[in-house]
């Protein structure tokens, strides 16, 4: 072979040499590129599923609702954080049902905030088995309830419970109006109410023209009052001394609302030896009634003034005055910012210093509840036109509503006290005027008598209406900015876009 063919031969085998490693460097570099590309895919799929992981176990959920619907108060977290074991919460709820959104997020915000709680949902129309089974495990006749459960103790919920509506517009043909949300109430206490298993009695005085707890009047009844009590799993009977001659021993709490016959010596006395052997009186009293409780509450601390309290300042007829200015009290601390609502109410003076006794077993008065500074306690009202006589009316601040204590307080021995509340009116507490503020300084004052702090009432959520209202020229300017300059502005900037290119 000649030199030159030898040159060209080993030309060409350099070649083919370099040719096969450039393929397999090239072969490698895809080897490792894909082999990075699966360790990545596989690290990021590892640090998803790891996010999601923490994300499911360790999660942090806002209440965004306007009127914070979903938010728990401290007294639920109370008593969830109370829960020594597991309750069954089982949702009958249809999902077409008005309150079913309000009702699923509730249960979601119970459930991330307590995990003894098991829930489970059951849609009626869909899971026919399931609702079937559970429908005669637990006794449930209707759809649309949630069963609260623990050891064998239940407590039913019902979509009545959990909102409240406005009727008032049904017979002009339009639908019930939802007023407030009390999901978070209704639920509480039946959480309380089974896992307590313990229904205390409240009786309440008949036979002096009371009010009735089972009148149903839209004024004057106390039904919706009676309502609230019950809810908060308590018993609720009526009490007639005439025919029992006696005060029951079951009685944990003895409520006079408005008599209008005066009470007899007799019965007095018996009252006042219920509340000698540790009972616990709710009085509430209109003004210019004759109840004949007069001397019991001055033993205990209280003077009922024979007048009507009036603040201009706090009043929108001269009718009613909103309460803003509340004591220092267990029954009012989460009453601060919250307004209740008192119906010409009559006038209390604390009278500690003129109660007999020795200081350490003196009854301890405390206002709850005065008007501003402005109030007087009129007591010559003898026209429409009432103004201040500093020599016979009573000059404001004016009590309205105190609470009593006579013995040991609780940190200092496991004796019962005496309690007393005595409200100036029954009226803000009747079916027409029961109000939110009103509703809680009531149930509070019932569950610091009853010394169950962990029922002081849940304010229902008021549902907030949001309406869009738009005048004429509001929509002649809506439909040019929609319909004109937002399109063709767009067009225009398209035309523009063409018209640059096309240079």
């Amino acid at each position: 072979m000649t030199p030159p063919a030898e040159r060209e031969n080993a030309a060409a085998g350099n070649s083919d040499g370099s040719a096969l490693q450039h393929l397999q460097r090239a072969r490698r570099a895809r080897l490792l590129f894909q082999g990075n590309l699966m360790i990545g895919t596989l690290l990021l799929v590892a640090v998803l599923g790891m996010v999601n992981y923490l994300s499911f176990r360790h999660f942090l959920r806002v209440d965004l609702s306007r009127t914070k619907l979903y938010s728990l108060s401290d007294k639920t977290i109370s008593i969830l954080n109370s829960l020594t074991d597991t309750v069954n919460v089982i949702v009958f709820f249809q999902p077409q049902q008005e309150i079913y959104e309000e009702v699923e997020n509730l249960i979601k915000e119970y459930k991330s905030a307590c995990d003894r709680l098991h829930v489970e949902w059951v849609d009626p129309d869909r899971d026919l088995a399931r609702a079937e089974e559970l429908a005669r495990k637990f006794e449930v006749t209707e759809a649309n309830v949630v069963v609260f459960e623990y050891h064998g103790r239940r407590k039913y919920v019902t979509a009545d419970d959990i909102a409240e509506y406005d009727y008032s517009m049904v017979g002009l043909g339009h639908a019930p109006r939802k007023v407030s949300f009390k999901g978070e109430q209704a639920f509480s206490s039946a959480i309380y109410s089974v896992v307590s298993g313990e229904r205390p009695k409240v009786y309440f005085l008949m036979g002096h023209g009371e009010r009735g707890i089972f009148d149903y009047d839209p004024q004057k009844g106390f039904s919706r009052i009676t309502r609230e009590i019950e809810r908060d799993n308590l018993e609720v009977h009526t009490l007639d001394l005439a025919k029992k001659k006696m005060i029951p021993s079951d009685c944990r709490l003895l409520v006079i609302a408005s008599p209008r016959v005066p009470l007899a010596d007799w019965e007095i006395d018996l009252i006042q030896k219920y509340l000698q052997d540790s009972g616990r009186l709710l009085v509430l009293v209109d003004a210019y009634s004759e109840t004949g409780l007069e001397g019991l509450l001055e033993a205990w601390g209280v003077r009922l003034d024979n007048d009507i309290v009036l603040d201009p300042t706090r009043t929108l007829t001269g009718r009613e005055i909103f309460i803003t200015d509340y004591g220092n009290h267990p029954i009012t601390e989460k009453l601060k910012g919250i307004s209740s609502i008192f119906y010409t109410p009559r006038s209390l003076r604390p009278l500690e210093e003129e109660t007999e006794g020795e200081a350490a077993d003196r009854p301890r008065v405390t206002i709850l509840a005065q008007t501003s500074k402005a109030g007087w306690g009129e007591r010559t009202l003898e026209d429409s036109t009432a103004r201040f006589d500093p020599l016979e009316d009573i000059a404001g601040p004016v009590p309205l509503a105190v609470a009593v204590e006579r013995g040991p307080t609780a940190s200092e021995t496991d004796i019962r006290p005496t309690r007393l509340v005595v409200f100036g009116d029954a009226d803000f507490v009747s079916n027409g005027a029961l109000t939110g503020g009103d509703r809680n300084f009531f149930m509070n004052a019932l569950n610091w008598l009853l010394e169950r702090r962990d029922l002081l009432a849940i304010a229902p959520k008021e549902y907030k209406e949001t309406r869009l209202l738009m005048t004429r020229g509001d929509l002649a300017n809506l439909f040019w900015l929609t319909v004109v300059i937002i399109p063709g502005t767009v067009g225009l900037a398209g035309m523009l876009i063409w018209w640059r290119r096309r240079e």
